[in-house]
């Protein structure tokens, strides 16, 4: 399974519900794209050294996704998928779904404008 951001910072917090999700997994992973996001997002937060330590704690447990140039070539596909359906989603989370796809896994998140997108499942919470 694949964390969007929204399920990473769900997970930062605590949330049961998702907890339990991810404890079913095996090795969660995580597209560098969402650790951009996240860290992007606690240099904002005033738990910025809370969120920080947890992400130094936390990030080992995660199969770290790079982006690869099979994993470009699967963007580009996607984003021309969308375009053609009229159905365009944000950049990131075409790269999330690039990512998903090339590797085959589920992508949880609240996020439902991954279920339009081809051969990328998802999973929320």
């Amino acid at each position: 399974m694949i964390l969007d951001t929204n399920a990473l910072s769900a997970f930062a917090d605590g949330d049961p519900k998702l907890l339990r999700v991810i404890e079913d997994c095996a090795q969660p992973a995580m597209p560098v794209i969402v650790l951009g996001e996240y860290l992007y997002g606690i240099r904002q937060s005033r738990y910025r050294a809370r969120y920080e330590q947890w992400l130094k704690a936390n990030l080992p447990l995660f199969d770290l996704l790079a982006v690869e140039a099979e994993t470009a070539d699967n963007y580009a596909e996607l984003r021309r998928e969308l375009k053609t359906v009229g159905h365009p989603i944000p950049s990131n989370d075409l790269w999330i779904s690039a990512l998903a796809r090339e590797h085959q896994l589920t992508v949880i998140s609240r996020d439902a404008h991954f279920d339009i997108v081809a051969g990328v499942r998802r999973l929320a919470w």
